[in-house]
């Protein structure tokens, strides 16, 4: 036993040393936007998407020439306006109208977890990448309509702690120095979970959910 695990850590020690490890600067602005998983009756609508902004740290982790386990930690802000109206009939024949309009923003801390393959040269010093994964995302700051605090309650209260993306993008690397690379690319963020029960408490439906859409634009420095 004491051999093998002498063998396993040689060939780790080995692997990571013949490894090539690229850390970088990434800023990400995206146009953020909302989807629901509700029916027609409550009419969600998504009303405009937002200008939203993410920065942070990317690791490539090259364990093949073309090849790189992607990660890093992202701080990226989401959300966007969305409206709903629905009138709900009351047990004593009357109906109740119950609409709105909200302006949401939520901040969160990713940690991407994906797969980037780059191809050969394209121009001297210029390849292509192509990235698919996903992402684990914690909150860590919401505001509805520009509060933080409505009706005495912290608007933070209102999410779930976790969400969770699907990440599918691609770009360009540009060789700048002996190892110095620019890159800049685009990125489809779809959320997988719901971000809040607000609604579904508000409507008494267990079946509404709301999740995260985002296109980004991403520009970064890598040495």
């Amino acid at each position: 036993m004491k051999k093998f695990t002498l063998l396993l850590l040689f060939l780790c020690a080995s692997f990571t040393s013949m490894a090539q490890v690229e850390i970088g600067l990434q800023l990400s602005p995206t146009v953020s936007g909302n989807r629901f998983v509700a029916e027609d009756r409550y009419n969600f609508e998504k009303e405009s998407n937002k200008l939203r902004l993410g920065v942070g740290v990317v690791v490539d982790y090259f364990f093949a020439q073309n090849y790189a386990f992607s990660t890093g930690l992202m701080y990226r802000s989401k959300g966007a306006e969305i409206t709903y109206n629905y009138t709900r009939e009351n047990g004593d024949g009357s109906t109740e109208s119950i609409s709105g309009k909200d302006d949401i923003g939520v901040q969160y801390v990713e940690l991407p977890l994906t797969l980037k393959l780059f191809t050969n040269e394209v121009a001297p010093g210029t390849i292509l990448y192509f990235q698919v994964g996903g992402s684990l995302n914690t909150k860590v700051a919401a505001q509805v309509n520009d509060k933080k605090v409505i009706d005495s309650e912290k608007v933070i209260k209102r999410f779930n702690i976790f969400e969770a993306d699907a990440i599918l993008g691609g770009g360009v690397e540009f060789q700048m120095g002996e190892s110095t690379k620019i890159f800049g690319g685009l990125t489809y963020r779809r959320g997988l979970t719901d971000i809040d029960d607000y609604y579904e408490k508000k409507f008494d439906d267990k079946n509404i959910s709301v999740k995260n859409n985002g296109v980004s634009l991403d520009f970064g420095l890598k040495f």
